[in-house]
């Protein structure tokens, strides 16, 4: 364990503090902390569909029910919902591997291989096979943190698809919610 020089100053602290923290230290922190897996989704002005698989999902609050997204700054799922201020959050179940893989690879045909739908008043696709739960979202704040935009969204529906475990990553992989011993 270490601890700062009391005699350094903030701005010291904090240069001290992003050297001994770097990406890749980072990186490796944050895998021991097992996360679910989504896919987020929205469409364009073009009624095009975008999706991205995301790990930095968390709820905020249950009045009014709002979660918090992080995307990239750069996404085309996020200029989408930007745009139409709306995204849906897609929780995968624990067969909706390879899924999550596709929506991170960047495929540009992944909708073309994937089953989804967009029910009346829904905020983007809803993956109809790999999820357990869709949250449809109406974005009520967004900041920008370095490369990233954090996106507040309210939720205004839920879709319950599968009642089944869901899909957790860490540890840079994939694992299914353990079975109850």
């Amino acid at each position: 364990m270490s601890t700062l020089d009391l005699a350094t100053t903030p701005a010291d602290a904090t240069a001290t503090a992003r050297e001994a923290t770097g990406p890749d230290r980072f990186r490796a922190l944050m895998s021991g902390f097992p996360s679910g897996v989504a896919i987020i989704t929205a469409v364009d002005e073009d009624h095009r569909p975008w999706g991205m698989t995301c790990s930095a999902l968390c709820s905020v609050t249950v009045d009014p029910p709002t979660l918090l997204v992080g995307m990239r700054s750069q996404s085309p799922t996020l200029a989408a919902a930007l745009h139409t201020g709306t995204f849906a959050v897609n929780l995968l179940h624990a067969k909706g591997r390879e899924t999550a893989e596709l929506f991170a690879s960047g495929d540009p045909d992944r909708f073309a291989v994937t089953a989804w739908d967009t029910p009346a008043g829904g905020a983007g696709p809803h993956l109809t096979e790999a999820s357990r739960a869709v949250a449809d979202c109406r974005i009520t704040e967004t900041v920008r943190v370095g490369g990233q935009r954090m996106v507040f969204g309210e939720v205004y529906g839920i879709r319950e698809l599968a009642d089944t475990e869901p899909l957790l990553y860490g540890l840079r992989s994939y694992r299914a919610w353990p079975s109850p011993a």
